[in-house]
């Protein structure tokens, strides 16, 4: 069993927007001497499927990204606070990895199946200037809650604008294993660096 992050920490990679404690996720305590800047799992652990679509109405598959370094987050284009922010950080991680960028993914799985309509996510990423490599995922309320399910994330709409959900982000290597988790408060640096660690060891 994996030691637990101290509560506040805990609490922090809890808080959605409005944050909801309903549900916890597991990830592993600080070290002194750390190899990842964000929270190693030991042993890594594989991901669990995602099958949904994007703006354009692509699919998208977790299994399609083997080979690529994946960084899998949960958000909605109306979102206050947090999704802002996680959304920002992931996409200046991309753009600082320059000609590296091909081999990392991000996957965005929405929170919010009535309001991340096709045409909310295409001007959430024209106003964020998210970059090709940033996939932002979309589907029916059927299937985006198994997805959240399986990703052990709780997504609960208070009003028509506001969805207390899990916020956190998962650092997925080439062959599918979740390797590292990030809380709420995600920052570029810490994913450059993690990204850079797993790349020199091709793991």
């Amino acid at each position: 069993m994996a030691r637990l992050l101290p509560l506040a920490v805990l609490a922090a990679l809890l808080a959605g927007c409005g944050g909801t404690t309903a549900q916890q996720v597991e990830v592993p305590a600080q070290q002194t001497m750390k190899r990842f800047a964000g929270g190693e799992l030991k042993p890594p652990r594989p991901a669990p499927p995602i099958a949904l679509h994007d703006a354009a109405g692509r699919p998208v598959t977790l299994a399609g990204q083997r080979g690529r370094y994946v960084l899998v987050t949960f958000i909605y284009t109306h979102c206050p606070d947090v999704c802002p922010l996680i959304t920002q950080n992931l996409n200046s991680a991309l753009r600082q990895l320059g000609g590296a960028r091909n081999q990392v993914r991000v996957l965005a799985v929405s929170v919010d199946p009535k309001g991340d309509t096709a045409a909310a996510v295409r001007r959430y990423a024209a106003q964020r200037e998210l970059l090709p490599e940033f996939r932002y995922l979309i589907g029916s309320r059927p299937a985006l809650r198994r997805t959240w399910a399986a990703w052990h994330v709780l997504a609960v709409q208070r009003n028509p604008e506001l969805v207390d959900h899990v916020a956190y982000t998962a650092l997925i290597d080439r062959t599918g294993k979740q390797r590292v988790l990030y809380d709420s408060q995600v920052k570029a640096r810490q994913v450059l660096h993690d990204l850079r660690v797993l790349m020199r060891t091709r793991n």
